[in-house]
C-alpha cells in the first residue's frame, strides 16, 4: 500500500489565494503549510509501505518520497500520479487542503482500499478528496475536468465505466474559502492549522483595543 499526498510548495501569493481577505497572502501561505504538514504527520501515523508526497514546488518531507509534480491541468497531474506510483501497490491519493483528516480515517480509507477495487472520497463543493485504486492508472481520471460541482459524480462515473464501483469513503470538506478553513480549524482545534489559522485572522478593532488595555494593565 502507497499513499501519494499532492502538494504545492506554501509560497505567498501562489497558494491559498482565496482566503485573501481576510487573510494576507503571507497568512495564507503560513495556512496552507501548516495543512501540509498536520497531513504529512497523519499519513506518517498511517501503516503503509511507501509514502509520496507529489510536489510543485519544493518542500522537506522526511520519511517521504518526494516526486514532482508534472505540468499542466489538474486532470494531467493527477493522472501522472498514479502513473509514477509504484505499479505494485494499491495507491490511495489525497490532497494537502483536509487538516480535519484524523489517522483513525485515513487508515480506514487505506483498510477499506486492501477490500476494495476502488475507493471515492467525495467533498460537499462536489469535487473528492481521496481517491485510491488497486491497480494505479492513470487514464482513469485524465480527462475528467475538475474544480467542477460535478467533478466527483464524473470521477465515480469513469470509475463505474471502467468496472470499478468505487467503495464510498466519509465526506471531507476542502479548505478553499475562509469559511472552509474555519470549519476544518473546528474539527480540528488541537492540530496545528487551527493554531495558524487562529493567528492569521485579523484581530477586530475592538478586540486589539481590549488586548491593549489588558496589555497595559498587566505592566
Amino acid at each position: 500500500m502507497q499513499v501519494l499526498v499532492l502538494a504545492k510548495e506554501p509560497v505567498a501569493g501562489r497558494v491559498k489565494t482565496r482566503l485573501c481577505p481576510p487573510l494576507t497572502p503571507e497568512g495564507a501561505a503560513a495556512v496552507a503549510e501548516a495543512a501540509l504538514r498536520d497531513t504529512l504527520d497523519v499519513v506518517r501515523a498511517v501503516e503503509v509501505r511507501r509514502r509520496v508526497l507529489v510536489l510543485d514546488g519544493s518542500y522537506e518531507a522526511p520519511g517521504f518520497h518526494v516526486q514532482p509534480q508534472v505540468p499542466g491541468p489538474m486532470d494531467v497531474r493527477l493522472a501522472a500520479a498514479f502513473d509514477d506510483a509504484d505499479p505494485a501497490l494499491a495507491t490511495l491519493l489525497i490532497g494537502m487542503d483536509t487538516p480535519q483528516l484524523t489517522p483513525a480515517l485515513l487508515g480506514g480509507a487505506v483498510d477499506a482500499l486492501l477490500r476494495h477495487r476502488a475507493v471515492l472520497g467525495l467533498a460537499p463543493d462536489g469535487g473528492w478528496w481521496a481517491l485510491g485504486l488497486q491497480v494505479p492508472d492513470g487514464a482513469l481520471l485524465r480527462g475528467v475536468r475538475t474544480s467542477r460541482d460535478d467533478t466527483g459524480a464524473r470521477q465515480r462515473e469513469r470509475l463505474e465505466q471502467a468496472g470499478l464501483a468505487p467503495y464510498a469513503l466519509p465526506q471531507l470538506r476542502d479548505v478553499d474559502t475562509i469559511q472552509d478553513a474555519q470549519a476544518a480549524a473546528l474539527l480540528a482545534p488541537s492540530g496545528r492549522f487551527a493554531r495558524v489559522l487562529a493567528d492569521a485572522l485579523p484581530v477586530a478593532p475592538e478586540v486589539a483595543a481590549r488586548n491593549r488595555a489588558r496589555g497595559r494593565r498587566a505592566s
